[in-house]
């Protein structure tokens, strides 16, 4: 598989090498937030009050979904007045009890390690809200506890759906007084979504587009995905995450100031600088840094002195900056122009950004 740049301005390959649409579903991104949205209140999650706060937070899940629980503790941020803690496991940690609210969180409402967990908060007496498919076996497991299930209209890659999951999280947040949102922000949320994919849509042409041009960025180098805060971290990480599933394309993310303490030493090592004199195309390290205003002063220190010593060592660096006022607002930023990216530059080598067969293939043989 070769990097060709010209396909990313080629409309025929665009459409020839997407036949699962993720071009299409990630510009439906805005609709899954006003989706989401209105799910969630006609769900009725405002039975979650904030008068029987929970002690902590615990949100279940496994890919995208898990995902959409690092958001919700991005978003509620340090203020947050109890703990929110994503699971990506079987089984509930041992601190776990009948004062803390488990949400439980599968695509296809099948998802066994959601499913353990959904069963064992219920035999704990925990607060259990649910979120999935209509009729299924998670629904079943909440219908049966008197707990709150959000029927999603779950279609396509669970990936591509990530504001769908997330934003009936965020409501259920309001509900709880863990963090300030009203109609406006979300529908804020969704223009800027909105806005995303009118300048990164296909027809745009690369030099004057933000997910063609990060694509570009990307491509044929090795990323190390920085977030300078707690929420530009997630976004890191989902970047990362869309890389591996959409190009099929490795990426390390991670936060400072902690990456400041061990990956960049990578910065010393064999990928650091590309030899222009060799015979064979070999990948270099990109550092790709997403800013976000709620930068600890000396966070914002060594995200300065990281970029100046990747510079030094001909370590080509990528910035982007959040946008927006509310957390979420501002996450959507950076998560919006990543799911981009990771499309276009699995388009660019000619890979269908839709099918993941080793993903697959693992799973089958699990279950064997």
């Amino acid at each position: 598989m070769t990097w060709e740049p010209e396909r990313l301005d080629d409309q025929h390959h665009l459409s020839e090498a997407d036949p699962g649409g993720m071009l299409l579903a990630v510009a439906a991104s805005a609709a899954q937030v006003r989706t989401g949205h209105r799910c969630a209140i006609e769900a009725g999650v405002g039975r979650l009050s904030a008068d029987v706060r929970p002690r902590a937070v615990v949100v279940a899940g496994m890919g995208g979904s898990a995902i959409a629980g690092e958001i919700l503790a991005a978003v509620c941020g340090n203020s947050a007045p109890v703990p929110v803690v994503t699971l990506r496991s079987y089984q509930l940690p041992g601190w776990v009890g009948a004062t803390d609210l488990v949400v439980a969180i599968s695509w296809s409402g099948e998802t066994e390690e959601t499913l353990s967990v959904a069963a064992e908060a219920v035999r704990r007496g925990c607060t259990l809200l649910a979120l999935g498919p209509a009729g299924s076996p998670l629904e079943a497991v909440a219908t049966q506890a008197s707990a709150v299930h959000v029927p999603l209209p779950t279609q396509g890659q669970p990936r591509a759906n990530l504001w769908l999951v997330t934003v009936p999280l965020v409501v259920a947040a309001v509900s709880l007084g863990l963090v300030r949102a009203d109609d406006e922000v979300f529908e804020r949320v969704a223009k800027s979504l909105e806005d995303i994919a009118h300048r990164c849509r296909p027809s745009s042409e690369s030099f004057i587009n933000p997910g063609k041009t990060l694509a570009m960025d990307l491509a044929e180098s090795v990323p190390m995905i920085w977030g300078s805060s707690r929420l530009a971290a997630v976004a890191a990480d989902r970047l990362a995450g869309q890389l591996n599933a959409n190009a099929k394309y490795p990426a390390i993310s991670g936060e400072l100031p902690e990456a400041g303490h061990n990956q960049v030493a990578a910065f010393d090592g064999p990928l650091a600088a590309r030899d222009i004199f060799a015979e064979t195309s070999s990948r270099s390290l990109r550092l790709v840094i997403l800013r976000d205003v709620e930068e600890h002063p000396q966070v914002a220190r060594s995200r300065e002195a990281a970029v100046r010593l990747a510079h030094d060592r001909d370590v080509p660096v990528t910035e982007l900056a959040a946008d927006g006022t509310h957390p979420l607002e501002r996450l959507a930023s950076l998560v919006g122009l990543g799911d981009y990216a990771s499309t276009y530059l699995a388009l660019g080598y000619g890979i269908d950004p839709t099918a993941v067969p080793a993903i697959t293939e693992l799973k089958a043989r699990i279950s064997q």
